[in-house]
């Protein structure tokens, strides 16, 4: 089955029949939400930036470092070989998670941005020249704009750009229009960071397919919501990152059909991504390894795998599910606040919820939020495009997680509403 988000149309109820968390019992699991800040039990609202760990994942990085950790591939001790067969599975635990072919298709990276980057410098910019192009969103993340300026820059092909709405929606005819027999790369996000809008990912992969392009899907804010399915999807090549999915920072992953990395050469240098090196010559590792040059984040892998299990035991539908309500109590809430105006109103949407409020600024909002103990991101969120366009510096943006509860949006609420005193 492809990968797909339950839409939520504003202020809609989650069906009736959607199954439920025992969300007392999996706040149990993350220590750090028992934490006061200012005084005040913390609400935290911004897992879209990075999720909070369960003392599952905790666990799990904790037995690594404690009872084997060493490094990895190429010891013949005991602690080497155990650390080694813990970062492997950690990659088929991926592969098994995300349904790709093998493991080969597999490339631990440091998180989505450093995978994005592999594929413009290793395959992009070695392949793409002046009368070609690449074909991106308004929605785009920094991280899936730069890389390809970058490329540009260099090779001297287009960077084009499809544009959206008002709504935070990708206007699909203009999508199509530029689409053509020139476009070499199509690369998207399966759902825009900034206003939580869900891309067709799945009809842009196809279309692309159907033009002669590659497709690179930028997924960090997908695959906490949803079961992705790479071999349903059809994507060349897609990205996330673990601190996104309750896992670690500094370990994400590049998913890439097996063809297109093999034919890719390495795109840094070092140990463990050579198989013999003289002063003349120096021969490639295999896949995965030719691009995972030097150490590798082990511990990040081990978590992340812990974080996939920790998911899965709670159900991916039942997190998205328990999301879709809470952004429907939220969004009816915060459209009854007249002095709130949300930011990004798409049919399809996953949990995140921009905003701003009359005459204050976003950092200034932020602020007084988190003296009631709500944390919520400020800022562009590197989307500026996305802002420019809107014609506003800056949203608010409260992200709901497996964690959050409806008591959640209620403070928000109330955080917002002694905002306004604040500010009148």
């Amino acid at each position: 089955m492809a990968a797909n988000i339950s839409p939520v149309s504003r202020a809609d109820p989650a069906p009736a029949q959607a199954p439920r968390l025992d969300v007392a019992r999996v706040r149990g699991d993350f220590p750090i939400l028992g934490t006061l800040v200012n005084g005040q039990p913390l609400v935290y609202l911004d897992s879209a930036a990075s999720a909070q760990e369960p003392r599952q994942v905790l666990r799990a990085v904790e037995t690594y470092a404690t009872e084997s950790h060493a490094n990895v591939h190429r010891g013949v001790h005991a602690l080497s070989q155990a650390a080694t067969a813990a970062f492997e599975g950690a990659r088929e635990r991926v592969r098994r998670f995300l349904n790709a072919r093998a493991v080969r298709e597999i490339v631990f990276t440091r998180g989505t941005t450093e995978a994005i980057n592999l594929v413009a410098q290793a395959y992009a910019r070695e392949r793409l020249g002046p009368g070609e192009e690449i074909l991106i969103t308004a929605l785009e993340h920094h991280a899936n704009i730069v890389p390809w300026q970058m490329v540009r820059d260099r090779t001297g092909c287009a960077l084009k750009v499809a544009p959206m709405n008002r709504r935070g929606e990708l206007l699909w005819d203009e999508f199509l229009k530029l689409l053509g027999p020139r476009t070499r790369l199509v690369a998207v996000a399966h759902v825009s960071n900034a206003l939580g809008t869900v891309l067709p990912v799945k009809q842009m992969v196809d279309a692309a397919h159907a033009a002669g392009a590659v497709v690179l899907v930028d997924g960090a804010q997908a695959v906490p919501h949803t079961r992705v399915d790479l071999q349903a999807l059809g994507a060349d090549f897609y990205a996330f990152s673990g601190h996104k999915l309750y896992a670690p920072t500094g370990i994400g992953v590049l998913y890439g059909r097996e063809e297109l990395l093999g034919a890719m050469p390495p795109w840094q240098g070092g140990g463990d991504m050579i198989l013999s090196v003289s002063f003349e010559k120096t021969t490639y590792n295999e896949l995965p390894y030719k691009f995972e040059a030097g150490t590798p984040n082990i511990s990040g892998a081990v978590g992340l795998a812990a974080a996939m299990d920790y998911v899965e035991g709670l159900g991916l539908e039942a997190i998205a599910a328990h999301e879709q309500r809470l952004l429907a109590l939220a969004t009816a809430a915060l459209e009854r606040l007249p002095y709130i105006e949300l930011v990004g109103t798409a049919a399809h949407k996953a949990a995140v919820l921009s905003f701003t409020m009359t005459g204050v600024h976003a950092h200034d909002l932020g602020t007084v939020l988190d003296a009631q103990g709500v944390a919520v991101r400020t800022g562009h969120h590197c989307a500026m495009p996305v802002m420019t366009f809107l014609g506003i510096p800056a949203t608010a943006r409260a992200s709901f997680a497996c964690y959050n509860t409806e008591d959640d949006v209620a403070r928000l609420v109330a955080a917002l509403t002694r905002a306004r005193e604040v500010f009148l």
